[in-house]
């Protein structure tokens, strides 16, 4: 059944208006007519089955036949910090880290960074990166779209450790540190832990990265003897994390 994101204003006590893209695909594109069903979410707290009942020109209005319980979400929040990847990478990760199950996404700068981050393209970019999370979790029927950040320079990602239960950078030379056993030991430490995953640009990062991410408690792990790219570590570190969480039908 087709999942639209609607503003929290147009949750209404017996009816939703749904308006604006989401109502140009619901009627053009899904050729929805009165009587027909689809599921509205707040993204926040309110998601119910709605039935249409009226459509006209750019909105279409829907009376709530059922409130539907929210249980698509991972008990682990998850959020990918993702040094700026080139081309449309960045997308892929928010594409398909939101499928996957992603709290949210936070682009930064790093050393090896190769994109150019033009501050006035920030505003364009940001609104793509926000309609591809929401598209996405509507396609995989998540209860709330995951949150895209605004770009950050490293400093102020090393600065944002502190607000997560546990964090870790992910490193190609780190050998000793088991991804598992530091995961498991998070879990276990509190029921609803906010976790970050930081993941570097194509050519890695540097040692003086490390040892300042190390510095602000963010631990190195390795995702495994083989070397990733940029966008797969993320998707591959992201599942590692829920599937120990029991977020992966197990």
């Amino acid at each position: 059944m087709q999942r639209y994101f609607i503003p929290n204003e147009q949750f209404h006590d017996q009816t939703v208006t749904i308006t604006g893209d989401d109502a140009h695909h619901l009627v053009r594109v899904m050729r929805a007519e009165v009587g027909d069903e689809c599921i509205c979410s707040n993204g926040e707290d309110r998601e119910a089955k709605v039935r249409i009942v009226e459509i006209e020109k750019g909105s279409v209005t829907a009376e709530i036949v059922e409130v539907l319980p929210l249980t698509a979400e991972a008990s682990a929040q998850v959020w990918i910090a993702q040094s700026l990847p080139k081309g449309d990478k960045m997308e892929l990760v928010i594409q398909k880290g939101t499928e996957i199950g992603a709290a949210g996404f936070i682009p930064f700068v790093s050393d090896r960074t190769v994109v150019q981050y033009d501050a006035k393209k920030e505003a364009k970019r940001s609104e793509r990166w926000n309609k591809i999370a929401k598209e996405a979790a509507e396609q995989a029927h998540r209860n709330r779209v995951p949150r895209v950040e605004s770009v950050l320079s490293w400093k102020n990602l090393m600065q944002s450790m502190k607000d997560y239960d546990a964090a870790w950078i992910c490193y190609e030379k780190e050998g000793g540190l088991s991804f598992r056993e530091l995961v498991k030991n998070s879990l276990k430490a509190t029921d609803k832990p906010k976790l970050l995953l930081v993941i570097g640009p194509e050519g890695g990062f540097t040692e003086a990265e490390v040892a300042d991410a190390e510095q602000h408690g963010c631990m190195s792990v390795s995702l495994g003897k083989r070397i990733l790219r940029t966008e797969t570590a993320a998707m591959v570190g992201l599942t590692c994390i829920l599937y120990e969480s029991g977020e992966m039908g197990v």
